[in-house]
């Protein structure tokens, strides 16, 4: 894990273990990440800084396993999109605008699943150490509506996948990159652009990957984490202003998968 924190006083980029921070000789606080929940989670099985990244997969891969029992009967494509894949025909025809966040928690397959939860386990991490719990969840929310939508307008077919989250989390980072003007945020929006750039190469050369969808996703997280500007410690207003509204995307991602469950259930 990067032991790379920011100092909320002057923003400048220093170490974990740092008390007092070594640039502006402010006392420097616990990290959001450790002040939202001082106590081990689950005897410290999960670390703080990956809880809501292990939800996220927890999720992922308790639908896997539930789309490959009922694919068994059905049909991998068939078991999908009975349990929310995005396809355009649903999206704009019968207004399932559901599936536009549902579609982000199905994976097609072992290795697309393994591939996306080996990336998002760090990624998550780095982004929700960063940015805070609030902003990653309106992040990884908006790119994946975001992301599928854009996959709607340009590909009819199915598509499923934590991908287009996966690529907004890459698009806060480099949003950071750029608000940070410094040498080292030209480091982090280098690096982050070097992500962006790979992930969607693999989307040109292998063509069963819906690049649509990652390049909206990127778009979103782009746009959200320039928004969001610099990490900085804050319980005014604009905290409490970011809590509503993760707490807005986790009812409307609940009440997606309600509505992939009455469906579904109509269906039998």
């Amino acid at each position: 894990m990067d032991k790379r924190r920011m100092c909320p006083h002057c923003r400048a980029f220093i170490t974990t273990s740092d008390r007092v921070c070594p640039y502006c000789n402010e006392t420097v606080g616990p990290r959001a990440v450790d002040r939202r929940e001082p106590g081990a989670i689950l005897g410290g099985f999960i670390p703080h800084a990956r809880y809501t990244t292990i939800i996220i997969l927890v999720i992922n891969f308790g639908l896997y396993l539930a789309t490959s029992l009922y694919a068994k009967n059905v049909g991998e494509g068939q078991a999908l999109f009975a349990f929310g894949a995005k396809l355009r025909l649903a999206v704009l025809g019968y207004h399932q605008w559901w599936r536009l966040v549902t579609a982000g928690f199905l994976h097609g397959g072992i290795f697309h699943i393994l591939m996306n939860s080996w990336v998002l386990f760090d990624l998550g991490a780095q982004v929700e150490e960063v940015y805070g719990t609030s902003r990653m969840i309106v992040f990884y929310f908006a790119s994946t509506v975001c992301g599928f939508f854009a996959s709607t307008l340009w590909n009819a077919g199915l598509s499923v996948g934590s991908s287009a989250g996966i690529c907004g989390l890459i698009g806060a980072m480099i949003a950071l990159g750029v608000r940070h003007r410094s040498a080292l945020g030209d480091h982090i929006r280098a690096y982050y652009t070097r992500w962006a750039i790979y992930c969607l190469l693999f989307g040109v050369l292998l063509p069963q990957i819906d690049n649509a969808a990652h390049i909206g996703g990127l778009a979103a997280g782009f746009g959200a984490g320039y928004v969001a500007g610099l990490p900085r410690i804050s319980t005014g207003a604009t905290e409490k202003l970011w809590w509503a509204v993760a707490i807005v995307c986790i009812g409307l991602t609940l009440l997606s998968f309600l509505e992939m469950y009455l469906w579904f259930s109509q269906q039998g």
